[in-house]
Formats: C-alpha cells, structure tokens, sequence
C-alpha cells in the first residue's frame, strides 16, 4: 500500500503531465478525479460557460454528509510554459532530478492539489471510509485565466445544492522561501483603472487654438498619487496605487495628439471597498477637468475586494500543524496578490497554505521532493485536527470560525 507521500508524488505527476494551460483542461480533472472515485470520492464535473469567454471544467469532489464541512480549494490550470527551449527538463514530463519533481504547475498548484488529495485519500481510509463530516475538493481550471467560468460560479453552484462549505482552505504557493513561513488570513483587494482624456488635435506651434489631453492626463495622474489612502488597517498594510502606463498613440513631435489613455491600479486593504474608492477616483478626477475643454471617461475592470479571516481557532490549528512537520512558526500574512480566496471569502473563512512560490511561472519550475512529503503531513495532520475540534462544536460559535 502506497504511503500519503507516494499517492502525492503519483497524482502531481499525473497532473503535471496534463498540459492544461488556462483555458485547457488536457485531462487533469480527468486524472485528478480518478484517484478521488477510487477511494470513494464522489466527483461532480461542472463546465460553465459565459459569452466571450473561453468554457471551463471545474470539478467538486466530496465524501462524507453534513457538519463540518472542510474544502480544499484549488486550480489545476496553469500559465504557459514560454519558450520551452529553454527549460532543462520538458515543461509537462515530471521529470524528478536532484531530489525536485521539475514541470509547469509543480508549485502553482498541482504539487498542492495533490498532496491535499493524498492527505484526504489517506484520513478516509484510516476512518474505515466514515468520516465525522465532509471533506471536499473545489478545483478550478480558471484560476490563471479571467476567473469567469471558474471558482465563482462553482460556489454558486455548491450552494444551490446545499454543499457550502464551513470552512475552506487553499493551496496557493504561500511560502516565498521556504515550507512554513507564512500563512494567508487574507488579501488586499484590486481595482484596475482606465482613464481616457480627449482634447483636441493641433499644431504644437498653436496651442490655443488646440486642447492637450496629455497635459490633463498628467496632472489628473499626479493627483491621484498626492492622495495619501490610508496607512493601513490592523491585518493588511497601506493601500497603494501605481499607473502602470501612460499612451497617447502620436509618433510626431509636431502634433498635439487628440486623446492620452492611462492604466493604473490600486491594491487597498479593508479600510476601503471597489465602490467608494470609485466614487473617490471619479470625484478627484473629475475636479481636474472641470471647466477646461478637455473631457474623460474613467473605466474600471472587474475587481477583488479585501478581506481577512479573524484570527482564530482555524489558523491555529493549521500553524500547529504546520509547527510539528517544519519546526518552524508561520506568520499570519495578507501579503501578495490576489487569488480564488477573494470568491470564497463570500461563503466561509478561508485560509491560503501550500508550497514556495520561488519558481513559480518561471523556466524549470519545480517543488522540492521533501516538500511535497512535508505538505502531505501538514494536511493530513490539519485534517484529523480539523474534525476532532469542529465535530464538537456548533460550526457557527465566534471561536470555531
């Protein structure tokens, strides 16, 4: 009989070799599931689909009836490999050299979605197939991608079936050094910006006869970074907003171009929300042009607000789980960007733990063998705790969540 670490080792591999670059699936739920319904996992297959969108396959994998309810959530989509010519080992072969499993989604996050698998196959077993609740997965394959099809409306789903989840924990690559560092309570929130001003075309020998929207655009830029948004909240630190670029499509030196377009986003914490930083940016961008003849639009993308899981019985139940397999004391962090956690956050408390990110989306991605054996047992070992602490107790006590 395989031990947990094997059953990891053998389920990454399987997904790695899928070349599921979002939106793709190439198999990997098909692998994925087939490791779950052996060992009495029901699998749901959910492919959603929205206009102008790529359609997506999701799976929900469940055991077990009732309260406590624990997810894993999770993606097996990932980001294209780029010029595979450079790699050492072939992106999708799951090549194992010098103690590391190398391929793209090794860290970003098959290598997690596998060790949660193995570590949920085995608390299955050793509970003789009857667990004291429910243990599901949600795995997405549109995480890297637009996040349409994917965790959203597979949580929409769950809950028209009367599957929400108490509790849910994600794999993303939290560590950015090594296995133990750091768990996620939450994510700053994003909001993309995009401000178009239009003047009018004219020679630069006559201005007054033209209207610059470069000139406009510039100084509406710099009173937005004059504005100081907070410093910061007691979990999630001061929210910045950084332009990311400035255009205006003239290669002429001799022209006052007609129109000027800028990008920028914001990373805030929970002192704000998308809505009201909204009004804020049209409020002050609008005082800019006010009786000048330039005019703007300001749109805006879709957006993840921020959020934080109160410190609580579930992080101390993962960080001494995460104590006793590394020796090391993880820190409780909102760092970072944004993930699926920002959907799930609507539901349940959420918490974010699974491998390093060093090398994610990079050429030779890899995880380290002894991680994925070291995450294996943190899960395993999380899970057990998991029920013997919420089965005894009423799921929406203050304390539990």
């Amino acid at each position: 009989m395989s031990t947990p670490a094997e059953t990891a080792l053998a389920i990454a591999k399987s997904l790695i070799h899928c070349p599921s670059v979002t939106p793709s699936d190439a198999g990997a739920l098909d692998a994925l599931g087939e490791f779950l319904s052996v060992a009495g996992f029901s699998c749901n297959r959910l492919t959603f689909s929205e206009e102008g969108t790529p359609d997506v396959d999701n799976l929900v994998a469940r055991i077990g009836t009732g309260a406590p309810h624990l997810c894993f959530a999770g993606h097996t989509d990932v980001v294209p490999p780029g010029d595979e010519s450079l790699w050492s080992h072939d992106p999708f072969s799951a090549d194992i050299a010098d103690g590391r499993l190398y391929g793209r989604g090794a860290s970003d996050m098959k290598g997690a979605v596998a060790c949660f698998a193995a570590a949920a196959i085995d608390y299955v077993a050793t509970c003789g197939g009857e667990i004291p609740g429910t243990i599901s997965l949600l795995i997405t394959g549109d995480e890297e991608g637009p996040a349409i099809n994917g965790t959203k409306k597979v949580l929409s789903w769950m809950e028209a079936e009367s599957l929400v989840p108490d509790h849910c924990l994600v794999g993303e690559p939290s560590n950015s050094e090594f296995l133990g560092e750091t768990i996620k309570i939450g994510r700053r929130g994003s909001l993309t910006g995009h401000l178009t001003v239009t003047g009018q075309q004219g020679h630069v020998a006559y201005p007054h006869l033209a209207a610059n929207p470069v000139k406009g655009i510039v100084t509406a830029l710099a009173k937005l970074y004059e504005t100081k948004l907070d410093s910061g909240s007691t979990h999630i630190s001061p929210s910045n907003l950084e332009v990311t670029s400035i255009d205006v499509g003239n290669s002429a030196t001799n022209i006052i171009p007609a129109r000027a377009e800028a990008h920028f986003n914001i990373r805030f914490n929970d002192n704000h929300d998308a809505e009201k930083l909204k009004a804020m940016l049209m409020e002050k961008i609008g005082a800019v042009f006010h009786d000048t003849r330039l005019s703007f639009t300001l749109d805006f993308a879709p957006h993840g607000d921020a959020f934080v899981t109160k410190p609580g019985a579930l992080d101390e139940l993962l960080s001494e789980a995460v104590t006793a397999l590394t020796g090391k004391t993880p820190v409780l962090s909102t760092s970072g960007g944004t993930s699926d956690a920002r959907f799930i956050k609507d539901y349940c408390p959420v918490l974010e733990f699974g491998l390093t990110s060093e090398t994610i989306h990079k050429v030779d991605e890899n995880a380290t063998l002894d991680d994925l054996e070291v995450l294996t047992a943190i899960y395993r070992r999380f899970i057990a705790a998991y029920f013997e602490t919420f089965g005894d107790r009423s799921i929406g006590d203050a304390d539990a969540r």
